[in-house]
């Protein structure tokens, strides 16, 4: 029999949880059964939510937290007052070997911070990244870093780099990942001092983890050349932000140019349009550089875009993505040397 992959989950973090958290694991599991969920929040709210879905009292246990982290508390104050909030309990479960891995759709800033806190920095990484899905014209990329570092050294982009590329061979089963720096432009002497740095540890270093592709520009992150792009937490975000406001802007004045008469003749090809772009397929981010698996969730997502970040805790687990990040490491470490 098949162990299943322990996935602690903040059941009362993001928009209307813990209902869409019960809806999301329900759908995951009709998928894959080989999940075992801890539920940490309020019990009698979740046990309101799971007699809708009696199957999931199989695979799932309820871990009673009276608190969680509201979405506009600070970083700073979640982390003072939360230990006993029901996302502080969620990523502290590994630390006591009760999970795998842990899932949060709540505050952002205050989960990063509280991770940080409990599981502690892989040796070596001073910068943990927040590493997303990025649709492109063959299937999808990872960008890293998408906001967890305003500002970043060369050692930290070669850093990312390394976990990047161990994060696209647990999810894709990429031998030889492709990685790319986003610059400005694709010349050596193109962008600042901390990209021009990080090029030339990435070319010269004797790294078999991963194939160094140079620079890459904006407009050719969705191309699908490479596997994994590499950039600072600032141009990160705006980055994704620019994606998502472009992608909603297209499929809704999509929807106002056609008539009825087109959109019933075109149907197949806008519904796979549709779902080409269709934000619910790429949730998920998760923190590279923690001594244990965080996955963040979009707060504001559906039920089915939280089961896609379940599968997504699924296959991190199963392809021991910490493992291959730490081996990978000192390698770096000695390609930087040399």
């Amino acid at each position: 029999m098949t162990e299943k992959v322990r996935i602690a989950i903040d059941a009362m973090g993001g928009e209307k949880s813990p209902n869409k958290i019960i809806e999301g694991i329900n759908i995951s599991l009709k998928i894959n059964k080989e999940n075992y969920f801890m539920l940490y929040g309020r019990k009698e709210e979740i046990k309101k939510e799971l007699k809708k879905y009696k199957e999931i009292n199989n695979y799932c246990e309820i871990i009673d937290t009276k608190d969680y982290i509201q979405d506009d508390e600070s970083p700073l104050t979640a982390a003072k007052r939360g230990k006993e909030s029901s996302m502080w309990k969620s990523i502290e479960s590994q630390i006591h070997n009760k999970s795998d891995i842990s899932l949060s759709a709540g505050n952002t800033g205050a989960l990063l911070v509280i991770s940080r806190l409990i599981l502690n920095t892989i040796p070596g990484i001073n910068k943990p990244a927040l590493a997303g899905l990025w649709p492109n014209k063959k299937n999808m990329n990872l960008v890293l870093d998408l906001g967890a570092n305003i500002e970043c050294s060369e050692k930290n982009l070669v850093d990312f780099a390394t976990m990047g590329s161990a994060l696209s061979k647990s999810l894709f089963d990429i031998e030889l990942p492709k990685v790319s720096l986003l610059n400005v432009g694709l010349e050596e002497n193109k962008g600042n001092d901390v990209l021009k740095k990080a090029f030339s540890i990435l070319k010269n270093s004797n790294l078999k983890n991963y194939d160094f592709c140079g620079y890459i520009e904006g407009n050719q992150m969705m191309d699908g050349d490479v596997d994994v792009i590499i950039t600072d937490g600032f141009t990160g975000n705006i980055a994704l932000k620019t994606a998502e406001g472009t992608a909603n802007f297209i499929t809704s004045n999509l929807k106002k140019s056609l008539n009825k008469l087109s959109i019933l003749l075109s149907y197949k090809k806008l519904n796979e349009f549709r779902k080409k772009l269709d934000p619910r397929k790429y949730n998920g981010a998760i923190f590279l550089g923690l001594q244990g698996p965080v996955v963040k969730s979009h707060g504001s997502t559906d039920s089915i875009g939280f089961a896609h970040s379940i599968e997504m805790c699924h296959r991190i687990v199963k392809a021991n993505l910490i493992k291959k990040i730490k081996s990978h490491l000192i390698d770096v470490d000695v390609g930087i040397k040399q």
